[in-house]
């Protein structure tokens, strides 16, 4: 991938060096950009954008009452996520009925919301247990842009376009393009594409009636207003994008059977901080002592979700595993099986 980064767990490194993703951003940028006049009468109408009179003396401001005025900024994001929950739901129930037919979810963006999309997909791999291939991030300019600009990478639609084919994104999948202002031609390009190949597509941005919005089958738009620094999208954008993609991966791997109640049961045990975790998880589901935790976690090779059914369900390793496999994970639908 020449100019975008899968999450770190998921993917190799792109195939090029920085210098090669600058280059061929910048000239994708010369053959589509728009004219400097219109953009910025395209952004003056963008909330993200919009200038605070009240707050052009905040650098003569103590700091603690800027600090106070930040936290106080930040407060509103909560409920301007909260507004749009409806929205929410029905991405996630649309995004895990594709997933549980074997689909992928694909986060596309540039810039912090390209990182937020990244980040949130090498999370699930050790959270849930997920394969690496199957939630991924990439993000306009390459593994680079995880860490430095890489000027020109966002403005080009074409770019995600490949970058996307290069996954092979097609009807099982769902892709996520997440962009503050809504108008990110490299957010847009990647659902527009991935629309076209026939996946689900979601949409998350912080203005009303965005061209990306437009663009999705669901469209998730945050409004938090305007920034403590005019057009800094890092601050409450990126906290309501964070949320809201928390939503999406958590809620969706809930749906699919990757939690037992409030229990990560599909943590992958790779540290001895989640070993720890993964005997305690055993532990609340099932009230077992510690000697009968420890000879179910080896009896099924340190699976939780497998330990808790062999504790639970009085079977065996094997018969476990296979109880599991019939649920497609669903320990609930295990237990009761097994307890037929």
């Amino acid at each position: 991938m020449a100019s975008s980064a899968s999450s770190p767990a998921s993917a190799s490194s792109p195939s090029s060096p920085a210098q090669a993703a600058s280059a061929q951003a910048a000239s994708a940028q010369a053959a589509s950009a728009q004219a400097p006049s219109a953009l910025r009468a395209e952004l003056a109408t963008l909330t993200t954008e919009a200038f605070r009179p009240d707050l052009a003396d905040i650098d003569r401001l103590p700091t603690l009452d800027i600090a106070r005025i930040m936290n106080g900024e930040d407060a509103g994001v909560p409920a301007a996520v909260a507004a749009r929950l409806p929205e929410i739901a029905a991405a996630v129930d649309a995004t895990a009925a594709r997933m549980a037919r074997g689909g992928r979810l694909v986060y596309a963006g540039a810039g912090t919301a390209g990182r937020l999309g990244v980040l949130d997909a090498s999370e699930c791999p050790p959270t849930f247990n997920t394969d690496p291939a199957q939630v991924m991030g990439v993000i306009a300019g390459g593994a680079a842009a995880l860490v430095t600009a890489v000027e020109g990478a966002e403005d080009s639609r074409e770019l995600a376009a490949g970058d996307l084919a290069a996954l092979g994104v097609g009807p099982a999948d769902t892709v996520v393009g997440v962009s503050a202002s809504g108008r990110t031609p490299y957010a847009v390009g990647a659902v527009e594409h991935a629309r076209a190949a026939g996946a689900l597509t979601i949409g998350v941005a912080c203005n009303a009636g965005s061209e990306l919005g437009r663009a999705a089958d669901h469209a998730i738009e945050v409004v938090v207003g305007p920034e403590l620094l005019t057009g800094s999208t890092r601050l409450k954008a990126g906290t309501a994008q964070k949320l809201v993609l928390n939503m999406l991966s958590t809620i969706t791997m809930i749906r699919l059977g990757k939690t037992y109640g409030n229990l990560m049961v599909d943590v992958r045990a790779s540290n001895e901080k989640l070993r720890a975790r993964s005997r305690h998880i055993v532990a609340l589901a099932t009230g077992a002592s510690e000697q009968e935790i420890e000879a179910a976690l080896t009896e099924t090779g340190g699976e939780v979700k497998n330990a808790i059914l062999v504790v639970l369900g009085g079977v065996d390793g094997p018969t476990a595993a296979r109880l599991l496999e019939e649920s497609d994970g669903h320990l609930r639908t295990a237990l009761g099986t097994a307890r037929k």
